[in-house]
């Protein structure tokens, strides 16, 4: 939860995109508030099955920029290939 309060919500201008898991189908939902997502949260709306795959999916599209900047940039990709040899 600290997760989406502290870095999902801002990073994304308040809008979190997850997956709920319904029966036997999953529905996508858009939350605009933590403290709606918060509140479903703790009423078993969102499982946390369902929290734990959502945040990962949000955390990585953040540091893909990243990744790819060190994958494309020739400088950064030889930076980070020194590192690794430490």
């Amino acid at each position: 939860m600290d997760y989406a309060r502290y870095i999902i919500f801002p990073a994304f201008e308040n809008k979190f995109d997850i997956q709920i898991r319904k029966e036997n189908e999953y529905i996508e939902r858009t939350y605009f508030s933590i403290d709606d997502f918060e509140k479903d949260y703790i009423s078993g709306e969102i499982h946390p099955g369902d929290l734990k795959p959502a945040v990962a999916k949000a955390i990585n599209k953040l540091l893909q920029p990243v990744r790819d900047h060190f994958a494309n940039n020739p400088y950064a990709k030889n930076l980070l290939e020194t590192i690794k040899r430490w």
